[in-house]
C-alpha cells in the first residue's frame, strides 16, 4: 500500500512545495505554508471528477461589436443599504463572499435577506455547517421571523449540497460557512486550503450551470483577512467584508470587489435584539459630538463608495515621555501620518518631533482617500496650540509634499452634504470652490498649508 505523502501548500497564492519553506517560492509571501495529504495510491481521488469544465457556458466565436450588450438583471433583497453594498441587489448565477468576524452579524443579516427574499415568492435555500437546524429556527424566533419558510439544509458534504441545489433549483443559497464545507474527492480535513478551493469552485460552477446566486460565508484571521487560499476571492463575483467592533452596535458591510457594481461602497447597520437594522443617514453616527468641542476635533467630509460622508476626526498631540516618539494612525494610514507630520514642520511651522502624535477617526471608520489630509493637519495643530476649532467648521483636502492644498474630487456634493448637516464655514482648496454660492455655507478657499492655519486659527 502507498504512503500518502504531505505537500505544503501556500494559503495566499495556492502553490505548493514538497516542504516546508518560511517563504513562499511562488509568491514570495512569509508564513503562509500549510500541509496537507495528498494520495499517492492513484485511486480516482482527484481534484474533479470529471474533466474541467469551464466556469461559463460555451459559445460560438463572436465578434465583440455583433454581442447585444444587455443589462444585468437584479432581485432587490428587502434590505437597502445591503443591495447598496451589492450594486443593487443579487444577480442571477452570481457568487457572493461574506467575510466577517465571529459574532458581528454575518448569519444573522443573511437569514433576515432570505426571509425577506421568499416572502416575494423567491425559493431560498440555507446551508448550514455550523448550526443544527434547531439553531437556525431559534434564531429566526429571536430576530422575529415568524412562521418563515426559508428551507433549512444542516449538512458539510459538498456532493449532498451540489446534488439538493441540483434537486431544488433555488434562486438563492446561502452556504454557511465554506471552512466547513468539505468534499469526498480530498483527504485533506474541512478548512483546509486544498477544500475551500476545490469547494469554492464546485460551487461556483453550479451557480454559473443553474442561476442559482449562492452567497458563501467566509471566517477571517486575526489579520483580518479572509481564511484559506488567496484564490477564493478571485473565484467570486463579489466580496463584502463586515467591519465594525462586536462590543459596539455599529456594523460597516464594505464592497471591496463587485463585478456586478461600484468597489468601496459602504453600508451601514445597527445590531438590536431583533437583528440588523439599516441606517439611512450615517453621517448622525459619527457627528455624536459633545456641547462642548475641546482641542483636537474637526469634521471633515469623506466620500466612501457613492454618498458623501461627515466623520469626525480628533488629534492628540503629547510631550514625548520615552526616548522615541510615538505615532499612533487608528482609522488613518500611519505612513501618510508620518509624511504630513513631515510637511506641518516644514510648511506650516510647527514642529512635533518631540511629541507624540495619536489620530483617530471616530466611530471605527478607515479612511482611504487623500481628503483627510488638511484635517488631520488642523487638529494636531489645534490639539498643540490647546485652541479647539469652530463647532461648525468643515475642512478637506490634499496635502502635497510642498504645502499645497490639493483638490478633491466631488468637492461640490461634499459642501451641500456639510450645509445640510449644519455646517456654516469650510476650508478646501481653491479649484474646489462651487461655482455658485451655498445656500447658509461660507467657503474659504486655500491653496497653501499655511492659509488653511490661518484661517482656522483667525491668525
Amino acid at each position: 500500500m502507498a504512503k500518502d505523502k504531505s505537500i505544503f501548500t501556500c494559503t495566499d497564492c495556492g502553490g505548493t512545495t514538497p516542504r516546508w519553506l518560511g517563504k513562499c517560492p511562488a509568491c514570495g509571501a512569509w508564513n503562509t505554508l500549510i500541509e496537507s495529504t495528498v494520495d499517492s495510491s492513484g485511486s480516482s481521488k482527484n481534484r474533479y471528477t470529471s474533466q474541467f469544465q469551464a466556469l461559463a457556458k460555451t459559445s460560438e466565436l463572436t465578434k465583440l461589436g455583433d454581442i447585444e450588450a444587455t443589462d444585468i438583471d437584479r432581485t432587490a433583497t428587502g434590505l437597502e443599504e445591503l443591495d447598496r453594498a451589492l450594486g443593487g441587489g443579487v444577480v442571477e448565477g452570481g457568487v457572493v463572499l461574506i467575510g466577517g468576524d465571529p459574532g458581528i452579524g454575518k448569519s444573522t443579516l443573511l437569514l433576515q435577506a432570505l426571509d425577506a427574499l421568499q416572502r416575494k415568492g423567491m425559493n431560498t435555500l440555507y446551508v448550514t455547517g455550523e448550526e443544527s437546524g434547531a439553531q437556525v429556527a431559534l434564531r429566526s424566533r429571536r430576530l422575529g421571523l415568524d412562521n418563515s419558510q426559508v428551507q433549512v439544509l444542516a449538512e458539510i458534504q459538498l456532493e449532498k449540497i451540489l446534488a439538493t441545489l441540483q434537486t431544488e433549483r433555488p434562486n438563492i443559497a446561502v452556504i454557511d460557512s465554506i471552512q466547513t464545507v468539505y468534499s469526498d474527492q480530498l483527504t485533506s480535513a474541512p478548512g483546509s486550503v486544498a477544500q475551500v478551493r476545490e469547494c469554492a469552485a464546485h460551487l461556483t460552477r453550479a451557480a454559473k450551470a443553474t442561476g442559482t446566486a449562492i452567497v458563501l460565508v467566509g471566517h477571517v484571521t486575526k489579520e483580518g483577512a479572509l481564511a484559506g487560499p488567496r484564490v477564493l476571492e478571485h473565484m467570486v463575483d463579489t466580496v463584502l467584508y463586515f467591519e465594525g467592533d462586536t462590543h459596539s452596535s455599529f456594523r460597516l458591510i464594505r464592497a471591496i470587489k463587485n463585478r456586478f457594481g461600484a468597489v468601496n461602497e459602504l453600508a451601514f447597520f445597527a445590531m438590536t435584539e431583533f437583528g440588523l437594522k439599516e441606517i439611512a443617514n450615517p453621517s448622525a453616527i459619527f457627528l455624536a459630538r459633545p456641547t462642548e468641542i475641546a482641542p483636537g476635533s474637526l469634521v471633515t467630509v469623506a466620500r466612501e463608495g457613492g454618498r458623501p460622508l461627515l466623520v469626525e476626526i480628533q488629534g492628540l498631540v503629547d510631550p514625548m515621555r520615552f526616548g522615541n516618539p510615538r505615532r499612533v494612525a487608528q482609522g488613518l494610514d500611519a505612513t501618510r501620518l508620518a509624511m504630513l507630520l513631515a510637511v506641518l514642520n516644514r510648511h506650516g511651522g510647527l514642529s512635533l518631533q518631540d511629541h507624540d502624535v495619536f489620530a483617530n477617526v471616530v466611530g471605527g471608520l478607515s479612511l482611504h482617500e487623500t481628503a483627510s489630509d488638511l484635517p488631520v493637519l488642523l487638529t494636531l495643530a489645534s490639539s498643540l496650540r490647546d485652541k479647539p476649532l469652530p463647532a461648525t467648521l468643515v475642512a478637506f483636502g490634499e496635502v502635497g509634499l510642498t504645502g499645497e492644498v490639493r483638490p478633491v474630487a466631488y468637492g461640490e456634493e461634499r459642501l451641500r452634504e456639510a450645509a445640510k448637516q449644519g455646517f456654516r464655514v469650510a476650508i478646501v482648496a481653491s479649484d474646489n470652490a462651487p461655482r455658485k454660492p451655498i445656500e447658509g455655507l461660507q467657503v474659504k478657499s486655500v491653496s497653501r498649508l499655511s492659509e488653511a492655519l490661518a484661517i482656522a486659527f483667525g491668525a
